[in-house]
């Protein structure tokens, strides 16, 4: 487990904080390729989670998983040209097939260049396209809609676990229709789906709408995004579905003949999010004790702790622990936990003190602690704390084991919005809003997302990026519609868009 180190609180330093939860509650480090990390244990079970929440979702909306190549023809980037203007300077590129040993030095095989160098992919629409050349022929063969979970490497110069890595774990949509119009209602579909889930498994709110010129996806006609709000009121992109038009399909010369005879290019859609998001629930949700980890996402939901300073006066309380979980683990399985059973663990240490047990579960982020002693053994009873709610507050104390089952399904579902409600009060909270540019350069130096008028030039839009390093987040579906004039030029606004600095 974790070394007695403190975490940094976040009012000290909100970047050591976050690193400190990582690190501490075991969820990544640091590799020894420059820019990657190695995701343990206690991170992984967390993403195979989202992975099961969010493909049972894909799933539900008709979609299949594939797998495509890790390296991408260079020629393809050349194909579509916005894809690769976007990405040359994240590009990793494969120029050898073979090393060497001279003098037992290992080196490159200069005889082993390739005929034509490979990009490690950034993203997968050209090698994508180039093979649904193939597959679609006719409407008959559309929709087709493709996902696949991969990892992906952007060369990012500076690098933060989780939020940002040379190489990352992904899902990338990728979907071609018979009519612009089935491919923007699968842009949107896709990105109510992010919203779904952020919301209703992340306990994260999010804004929704369109991306602005400047921020949208290389290649795209335009991008729907969701937008969370971190808790040093920072703005994190945690997903984007993206509108492509027919750019891809006539990059690829991806024809089909219509139903009335025709030929036609297909028109596309892609959408994605990343392990990224463990970032954003870290920070959505943690607090200066660990990370917090809502139950829908937790790799262990409960964790019974049985006590006593000598065998004899533990052993009835591992014997009681035993019954509890087995019960906890036979509750009828539904939606909230994926239909799997509620997981939980026995801690059995013996060489630890029990407030340093606890303390160690509490980073860890387990949902649920239950606590079993010698005295809740006379009662027949047991103590239950939540993690969302440190301390004595948290604790429900003297409750009958024959009702702690129940009562702890209800807690985790309890805990689950909880979180939820807490997330959004705390972003509502630091919405602001600027009538004037001085008033948003003043805005922007705290904390929170701002509400502005903007002209919808990317003229306007770079200029207040280099001045302020605040960037348009989201043109919300749900915000204010009222008209107005753009802080910076005065010309005509039609509605408020929403400002942040971001991570």
């Amino acid at each position: 487990m974790a070394d007695d180190k403190k975490i940094t609180t976040r009012a000290a330093n909100y970047g050591e904080w976050y690193l400190d939860i990582v690190n501490r509650a075991g969820l990544a480090e640091n590799s020894d390729v420059r820019g990657c990390m190695v995701i343990k244990p206690n991170g992984y079970a967390i993403w195979e989670k989202m992975q099961r929440g969010l493909d049972g979702l894909f799933k539900d909306t008709g979609h299949v998983n594939a797998y495509f190549p890790l390296f991408i023809p260079k020629s393809f980037f050349q194909k579509e040209e916005a894809m690769a203007e976007g990405f040359a300077k994240e590009c990793a590129v494969v120029t050898h097939y073979r090393l060497r040993s001279v003098n037992g030095k290992i080196e490159v095989d200069p005889e082993a260049k390739l005929e034509e160098e490979l990009i490690i992919r950034p993203t997968s629409e050209t090698i994508i396209w180039n093979t649904y050349k193939s597959w679609i022929q006719s409407y008959r063969d559309l929709p087709l809609l493709i996902n696949q979970w991969a990892n992906v490497v952007r060369w990012e110069m500076r690098t933060r676990l989780f939020l940002r890595t040379a190489e990352f774990l992904w899902q990338e949509g990728h979907t071609a229709h018979a009519t612009g119009k089935e491919a923007e209602e699968e842009t949107l579909r896709m990105v109510r789906v992010y919203q779904k889930f952020a919301e209703e498994w992340m306990a994260m709110p999010v804004l929704v709408g369109p991306k602005s010129e400047g921020q949208k996806f290389p290649g795209a006609v335009y991008t729907l995004c969701i937008e969370a709000m971190m808790q040093d009121g920072r703005a994190l992109q945690a997903g984007t579905s993206h509108f492509l038009g027919q750019n891809f399909a006539k990059a690829f010369d991806v024809e089909f003949t219509t139903e009335e005879g025709k030929r036609e290019h297909a028109w596309a859609t892609s959408w994605g999010v990343s392990t990224r998001l463990i970032g954003g629930l870290i920070m959505t949700h943690s607090d200066d004790n660990g990370l917090v980890v809502p139950p829908r996402l937790a790799p262990i939901h409960v964790v019974i702790c049985p006590l006593g300073k000598s065998e004899a006066e533990r052993k009835p309380c591992v014997e009681a622990a035993e019954k509890l979980a087995q019960a906890i683990r036979e509750l009828p399985r539904d939606d909230f936990y994926g239909y799997q059973p509620i997981v939980v663990k026995i801690d059995n240490d013996t060489k630890n003190m029990p407030g340093h047990r606890f303390a160690e579960w509490e980073l860890r982020g387990v949902p649920v602690r239950v606590e079993l002693g010698p005295k809740d053994m006379e009662k027949n009873a047991c103590v239950l704390a939540r993690r969302d709610i440190p301390g004595k507050e948290g604790k429900t104390m003297g409750v009958p084991m024959a009702e702690a089952p129940a009562k702890i399904d209800a807690l985790l579902r309890d805990i689950q919005k909880n979180l939820f409600e807490r997330a959004k009060k705390f972003r509502d909270g630091a919405m602001r809003t600027a009538n004037s540019y001085d008033e948003f350069k003043k805005l922007i130096e705290e904390p929170g997302f701002i509400w502005a008028h903007w002209d919808g030039t990317r003229e306007t839009e770079d200029k207040i990026q280099e001045e302020t390093k605040a960037t348009i987040r989201c043109i919300p579906f749900d915000g204010p519609t009222e008209s107005g004039t753009c802080m910076v030029t005065g010309k005509p606004s039609a509605k408020r868009v929403v400002f942040a600095r971001a991570y």
